[in-house]
């Protein structure tokens, strides 16, 4: 089993690259596990104490759960991956199956942060991009997918976003394999990496 790291900062083309690599390869051979999915469940705060979290913090994550699972399906269990919604800042009480595959992709921000995860991926990839096009796109997409207003969204980034990212997720850059700059339009850096995946499936 080949274990694939997609990581990058919010907003640079991370789920772009994620779907034209996963197209490529064909749903039979791999599977997906977003980080996303396994943010901690916060259902035991107040909705107004929910919607300050910093998601761009390592200690959102439920790495612990996260590095199970993974070891669960290399094992060639099926695991129950949580669902997360953003709109509630909570995990519903529903649970997605995840059979394993010949290759398992976990995209996310903070994937290459936490050493133990890293540790399973033979290839790690960093998705990098210009922080003016991050910005708009975390500014189309908050407001349309995450119910919030442009300000909301504008006082997000800078409290929160931009200064995790520069502390935490930019540095995690150094551990990639591949770097695939301008997201989803490099369509070479995405063929390198499908190139990388196929070897090992052929081998």
């Amino acid at each position: 089993m080949l274990i694939v790291g997609i990581a990058g900062g919010t907003g640079s083309g991370k789920t772009t690259v994620t779907k034209k690599v996963m197209d490529l390869l064909g749903d039979e051979n791999v599977i997906l596990i977003p980080q996303d999915a396994y943010y901690k469940d916060n259902r035991h705060l107040p909705l107004e104490e929910r919607q300050k979290i910093n998601f761009d913090h390592p200690g959102s994550i439920e790495f612990s759960l996260l590095n199970r699972h993974i070891d669960d399906l290399r094992r060639g269990l099926t695991v129950k991956m949580p669902q997360y919604s953003y709109i509630t800042c909570t995990r519903a009480d529903e649970y997605t199956p995840v059979k394993p595959a010949r290759v398992i992709i976990i995209e996310g921000i903070l994937v290459l942060t936490d050493e133990e995860l890293r540790g399973k991926m033979r290839i790690k990839a960093y998705v990098d991009a210009d922080p003016d096009d991050r910005l708009a796109r975390v500014i189309s997409r908050d407001i349309e997918e995450r119910g919030r207003n442009i300000d909301m969204v504008l006082k997000r980034y800078y409290d929160t976003v931009k200064p995790s990212h520069l502390q935490f997720i930019e540095p995690t850059k150094r551990y990639a394999d591949i770097i695939i700059p301008r997201g989803g339009e490099n369509e070479v850096a995405i063929e390198m990496l499908v190139s990388s995946i196929e070897k090992y499936l052929n081998s």
